[in-house]
């Protein structure tokens, strides 16, 4: 289990179909480590605050795991080529993440990192602008019938995070798994 990437995004208004909105989405991966506090990490920001960033959201994880599905969907959508690459941070992650998927984790279980410890605290739930930092309409769709949600993260101990660093899964209460609870609670959007 490690962190592969660590990325962010300062907030940026977008075009997405005929509105003009504010979005953070599309994060770049950075060098280096990257300090950690309880709303997320620095250098990154939330465009709407409504929905994403908070106490319980700081940090959005993904495992790289679920990229060949993104990029296979992409393709068969028109929205890629076949040998395009998915970097790093197109999924919104803060953390790119290895060895740890959503069936796997449960809300209340610590991620222990070199420096910094995060809590799984619920599943990311797709809105449209996923569909346009994925390129294709029914984006979102695909992430509520295949739970390839990521899980987002709080932050008990802050500090810095990095590309590199292992990862130590350590079991909460296991009562609440983060695959089921995005199951029990995901519609498609519109």
């Amino acid at each position: 289990m490690q962190v592969l990437s660590v990325n962010r995004a300062v907030a940026r208004e977008t075009l997405i179909g005929t509105r003009r909105v504010m979005t953070a989405i599309a994060k770049q991966p950075a060098a280096g480590p990257v300090a950690v506090r309880a709303l997320g990490l620095d250098g990154d920001e939330q465009a709407d605050p409504s929905v994403h960033g908070g106490l319980s959201k700081a940090v959005y994880a993904y495992p790289i795991e679920h990229f060949p599905f993104w990029r296979t969907v992409r393709a068969q959508a028109r929205a890629a080529l076949w040998d395009d690459p998915l970097a790093p941070g197109t999924l919104g992650e803060n953390l790119t993440i290895t060895g740890l998927l959503e069936d796997e984790l449960w809300i209340g279980d610590r991620l222990v990192l070199p420096g910094c410890v995060l809590a799984v605290s619920e599943p990311r739930y797709p809105c449209f602008k996923f569909n346009a930092a994925m390129g294709f309409k029914h984006a979102a769709k695909l992430m509520v019938e295949s739970a390839f949600c990521g899980a987002y993260l709080a932050v008990l101990e802050p500090g810095a995070v990095s590309a590199g660093d292992a990862i130590e899964l350590v079991p909460g209460p296991r009562e609440v798994n983060l695959r089921a609870l995005f199951r029990s609670r995901a519609k498609a959007p519109t």
